[in-house]
């Protein structure tokens, strides 16, 4: 394989909706370029990119798969993205580390939510964008109707490059207003056949082409005055315009294919290889340290490692993307990451499974290698001179979690082992060890997420597990001010233990006054600080501690023993045993033994005078609420809506987006724990939601006293 240059590689992920036909489409595109001999399908389970056996099992794409082909003289790299949205950590990866955006459409629905979501992320991450309506042979292909809505959706920077004489069963030409030709296929596919555009198709094609002309000039000032001059533009000069526009996202280019009967994609990759930016037009990206980093082959080694694959005899496979420099095999470099050392083996062009050897690879290409002996997901090996980082890669927050153990627990160890293992292939997998909880919680983007990590710890691993709906980490905290004491008395023969706290617990809020004096029963407390500590607890909110004796009732080198006692009952509350949050605590008086006091008893003082004076100042459990937004299709609005406010979510507005209407609401935690599959009951699958922490709020009066019998129970059974 012949060695690309920076300005030869042009790096591109395929995107869109599940069921919109990109892993069909690829087997197309490595078929036109010879990479394979022959077509793989989805349903004969040996397409190139669906290749891990949980992806044949279910039929669906679940990792990113990287396949590069050569075209013209120059290499492109793609990465085919899952569509579903529970794997949209594969496609956030591809976009990140890729230049251009092949947005799938299935040409019988149109732009669905996984198109709109897909859309998004290009937003997000400024990256140019081509539509490829696909599927046009499908019985309930409208392509006017589809590209009305692309229009009332994406706006005027939509443009037809072609469109389809005919769609459904008989589809099998085109109009392609760029070079202004028809392409037609014979049923086989493959090369085209290219004729002069029909007399009945010209007046819709020269207005399509105008429209089209007009879009490229509006990218460049000597464009756009040549065309205010001639009214059109050459061939060339049509690619510039597109070229820039596409570079600005100010051109969306809509391409017509027929991934299944390799119809439209041999001209898609002429495009793709005559007017896609190069690496080293796009945007450079910046290093952890905020300075931009240049494609340039002649610089020092950086290489940025975004994948790791786990493949039966081989072992880890990881991809990465030359930042700078030129690699080799033998090349010995550094992990910034983690300080270890490594030697590359040998390297790799990658389609699917298969992988090329290569002699080198240069700055902007994509490439694999096996074997190394200290590489993570997101990790950067730099050569010599060069300490780059880099962190540009940031996923979204989890949808949906659940508690995880093996069923027989003698595996416990092995079950960890093989989650973190397969957090490398998807870093949405968040796996937590919840002390407070007292559970293993796996968050992931969906049920089916999750469905699958069940299925490869029990298929591949051979560990059978079981998901449990996980517990909901409540807070407690206080609502009026209570005085306590309590005496630590023990004698047992030689020394004994002797410790008396007096204290006064109430609410605390962020700026509140010092304590002056407090009145309870009718009579005053008047305060004298000695001394104040600020504890930012690390599960939220604040304790504050302040030391109030005088007269020297508690010796100062107790107090450290009496905060230790009252931040062991804020690690576990009296009502439901969950962790307390911001509370002050004053100690304004006590006793003490010359002999029989010490660390100890001042400490179970302590513990004690908080429970009783925590359980008097009107405790209250507090649950963790969530922002959620919601993008669903209008005609399911109102089911949504009613299913959230059967769920205690806030509706705080709505709006449209792009066609959909977006609704924001506030929800407790423990009412978004089946949230995914429920919407997707109600929606068919076309809606989708993301989450963010909020607040803790109070939970209402009957859940709280059941959260209260719950707890007695399970203390009784203890």
């Amino acid at each position: 394989m012949k060695v690309y240059k920076t300005n030869e590689i042009k790096n591109i992920a395929l995107i869109g909706s599940a069921g919109s036909g990109k892993t069909t489409l690829a087997e197309s595109l490595l078929f036109e370029a010879g990479v394979i001999k022959r077509r793989g399908s989805v349903e004969a389970k040996n397409t190139v990119s669906d290749y891990f056996p949980v992806e044949q099992e279910y039929g669906y794409s679940v990792f990113p798969t990287v396949f590069h082909t050569e075209w013209n003289g120059k290499k492109l790299n793609f990465i085919d993205c899952p569509g579903s949205d529970d794997f949209v950590g594969g496609t956030i990866t591809a976009l990140n580390v890729t230049d251009q955006a092949l947005i799938v459409v299935n040409g019988q629905y149109g732009p669905e939510v996984g198109t709109m979501n897909a859309f998004r992320n290009t937003e997000k991450l400024n990256k140019p964008v081509i539509f490829l309506i696909n599927q046009l042979d499908r019985e309930h292909c409208d392509f006017e109707s589809v590209m009305n809505n692309m229009r009332e959706i994406y706006g005027s920077k939509c443009v037809e490059v072609q469109y389809p004489i005919a769609t459904g069963a008989g589809f099998n030409s085109v109009i392609d207003v760029l070079m202004m030709k028809k392409y037609s296929w014979k049923p086989e596919g493959g090369a085209p056949i290219i004729e002069d555009i029909p007399a009945d198709q010209m007046d819709k094609a020269s207005e399509l082409h105008a429209a089209l002309v007009e879009a490229a000039a509006g990218n460049d000032d000597a464009l756009m005055e040549k065309f205010f001059e001639d009214e059109n533009l050459t061939e060339d000069e049509m690619r510039e315009g597109i070229r820039k526009g596409l570079i600005t996202r100010s051109i969306f280019p809509v391409f017509c294919v027929c991934g299944g009967k390799d119809m439209g994609v041999r001209r898609l990759m002429e495009f793709l290889g005559n007017v896609v930016p190069f690496v080293d037009e796009m945007p450079k990206v910046k290093n952890k340290q905020g300075d931009e980093v240049a494609p340039d082959a002649n610089a020092p080694v950086s290489l940025y490692f975004f994948k790791t694959g786990l493949e039966p005899h081989i072992g880890e496979v990881s991809y990465f993307k030359v930042m700078s420099g030129t690699v080799k095999p033998g090349d010995d470099l550094t992990n910034a990451d983690r300080g270890s050392k490594e030697r590359i083996g040998q390297i790799f062009a990658s389609a699917g499974a298969n992988r090329i050897p290569v002699d080198q690879l240069c700055a902007g290409d994509i490439g694999s290698t096996v074997k190394l002996k200290d590489v993570k997901t997101g990790n950067t090996l730099n050569g010599k001179d060069v300490e780059y980082q880099f962190d540009f890669i940031k996923y979204p927050n989890s949808k949906y979690s659940r508690a995880i153990k093996a069923v027989n627990e003698s595996e416990t160890e092995k079950l960890m082992a093989a989650v973190l293992r397969m957090r490398q292939e998807d870093p949405t997998w968040v796996v937590e060890q919840s002390k407070e909880l007292k559970q293993t919680i796996v968050h992931g983007q969906g049920e089916f997420h999750l469905r699958t990590l069940k299925w490869r710890l029990e298929n591949n691993d051979k560990i059978q597990v079981k998901f449990e709906e996980p517990k909901i980490p409540y807070r407690e905290t206080i609502t009026k001010a209570a005085r306590a004491d309590y005496r630590h008395k023990k004698q047992s023969g030689g020394a004994g233990q002797f410790g008396e706290v007096h204290l006064i617990v109430e609410p605390y809020t962020e700026g509140m006054p010092d304590p002056v004096v407090y009145k309870f029963g009718g009579q005053e407390f008047k305060m004298n600080i000695k001394s104040k500590e600020e504890i930012d607890l690390e599960w939220g909110g604040k304790l504050v501690f302040i030391n109030s004796v005088v007269g020297g009732a508690i010796d100062l080198r107790f107090m450290p023993a009496i905060l230790k006692g009252v931040m062991e009952r804020m690690e576990q509350g009296p009502l439901t045993g969950s962790y307390a949050r911001d509370v002050r605590v004053v100690v304004y008086d006590g006793k003490m033994h010359p002999v029989d006091s010490n660390e100890l008893s001042f400490m179970l003082a302590a513990r004690n005078a908080f429970s009783k004076a925590f359980r008097e100042a009107g405790p209250k459990v507090l649950e963790p609420i969530y922002d959620l937004e919601v993008l669903v299709p209008a005609d399911y609005m109102g089911d949504v809506m009613s299913d959230l406010q059967g769920r205690r979510a806030i509706i705080m507005g709505m709006d449209s987006e792009s066609g959909y209407q977006k609704l924001s609401a506030k929800i407790p935690l423990k009412e978004l724990a089946n949230y995914s599959i429920s919407l997707s009951s109600i929606t068919g699958g076309r809606a989708s939601f993301n989450t963010k922490f909020s607040s803790y709020e109070l939970v209402p009066n009957d859940i709280q006293q059941a959260l209260i019998k719950e707890h007695e129970a399970e203390q009784e059974e203890e």
